[in-house]
């Protein structure tokens, strides 16, 4: 199979990963885990070097020339991001850690002003272990209910039991837009809809769907979306929380310090709007920068890098559903370039050992969705997730130590 779809240059592009050229061992690099972090073109590394060398200093605090430039280029990563996500304005869009924290913040503040006891919050079977208990804790606190909405067989929503389980009571629908372990694509739109109808609001996690496919903020009807900055290409620790502004200035905040008030005094504190109100204490200016990089980066190659992905998951469907007792986990007809499998009689621990010995990187266990492999009736799952830097090359390589590997056992 040719490794250029339409106009995409598989070779020019990975030659801006430095790490794709590196071997383990006596084979050179597969890297098949990009859904739990993906690798980092140069522009990013180079974003990094260069503001360590040349730009280095504390942002919306100071008045001499390094200062205002790295508070001029912190503010350009963040129209950046809104841009990404077709945000209506930049500062709809907070920085966090990442998906996690951007889930804790909303839960931690919105959840403790608006949630009661007897609200209910539904989350489905396929979340992120991020997308569960931030919400066990919220619920905890305010004496709030959870319902889950399962999933089927195929690793579809079970939409008609949302329906169902929708009511007057129903604050906060939390579902993740990508599935990290099924790959499917959940209908957001209409599950917001849907919650809205009700009275709720809707949380989308964006982990995974950000890295493959656009996202627009004025189409999406999510109240809130979050989304991290490693799975697209950018650096570790750092993360968005979107969210109208209307919503996050009427949010009390998370954590308080230095930039994000107005007055301090022992009598009372006053406090800015969003997103400084959220962005408390010197923020990780360096990797905000990289992070804006890595988004300009993703965003020039598409759609053709789009059109590879789904050409890779295609073939690489066929290639493995083709192996004998492999068996495919989550087949949702709309579905991200993710691969969950697994081999009768072998344990997914010694398989990803295995193909870890041939240089293929892979994710094998529960991927942080143990209610998921719970709902499934299995404990663990071997994950392969591409992305655009992904060759048919490798596929084959992938499909060939499969093989290999089930005839050992």
């Amino acid at each position: 199979m040719p490794d250029n779809t339409a106009d995409f240059d598989i070779a020019r592009v990975r030659a801006d990963f430095p790490i794709l050229s590196r071997r383990v061992g006596k084979n050179p690099l597969v890297y098949l885990d990009n859904g739990a972090s993906a690798q980092k073109p140069l522009a990013v590394i180079e974003a990094l070097d260069r503001y360590y060398r040349h730009q280095h200093a504390n942002i919306h605090r100071g008045v001499h020339t390094l200062s205002e430039e790295a508070t001029a280029a912190y503010e350009q990563a963040r129209a950046r991001v809104a841009k990404f996500i077709g945000a209506g304005d930049p500062r709809e869009c907070v920085f966090t850690k990442g998906t996690t924290e951007s889930i804790n913040l909303v839960a931690a503040s919105w959840g403790t002003a608006n949630l009661h006891a007897g609200d209910e919050i539904l989350l489905t079977e396929m979340e992120h272990h991020a997308n569960i208990v931030p919400w066990q804790q919220a619920a905890e606190r305010t004496g709030a209910k959870i319902r889950v909405v399962p999933v089927a067989p195929d690793g579809t929503l079970r939409l008609d039991v949302f329906r169902q389980l929708l009511s007057p009571q129903t604050k906060l629908v939390a579902v993740t837009h990508a599935s990290n372990v099924l790959g499917t694509v959940n209908p957001v739109s209409e599950i917001a809809a849907l919650a809205h109808s009700v009275g709720a609001l809707v949380l989308a996690d964006g982990a995974q769907s950000t890295a493959h496919f656009p996202v627009d903020m004025q189409t999406l009807g999510a109240d809130f979306f979050v989304f991290s900055s490693h799975k697209v290409c950018g650096p570790t620790g750092m993360g968005v929380l979107w969210a109208r502004t209307d919503t996050l200035n009427a949010m009390p905040p998370y954590q308080c310090g230095g930039d994000m008030i107005r007055v301090v005094d022992f009598a009372g504190t006053t406090f800015r709007d969003a997103p400084e109100r959220f962005e408390a204490g010197t923020p990780n200016i360096a990797d905000t920068l990289a992070f804006g990089e890595a988004l300009e980066y993703v965003a020039r190659l598409r759609p053709a890098a789009h059109a590879h992905e789904d050409a890779l998951l295609r073939y690489a469907t066929a290639r493995l559903a083709a192996i004998p007792k492999l068996r495919i986990i989550g087949t949702a007809p709309e579905k991200v370039s993710v691969l969950s499998f697994l081999i009768d009689g072998v344990h997914p621990l010694d398989i990803g050992t295995l193909l870890d010995a041939d240089g293929i990187a892979v994710r094998t266990g529960h991927h942080c969705a143990m209610p998921l492999m719970k709902a499934l009736g299995i404990a663990g799952t071997v994950r392969a997730s591409l992305v655009f830097y992904n060759t048919f090359d490798e596929i084959d390589r992938l499909g060939d130590s499969l093989e290999r590997i089930r005839k050992m056992f």
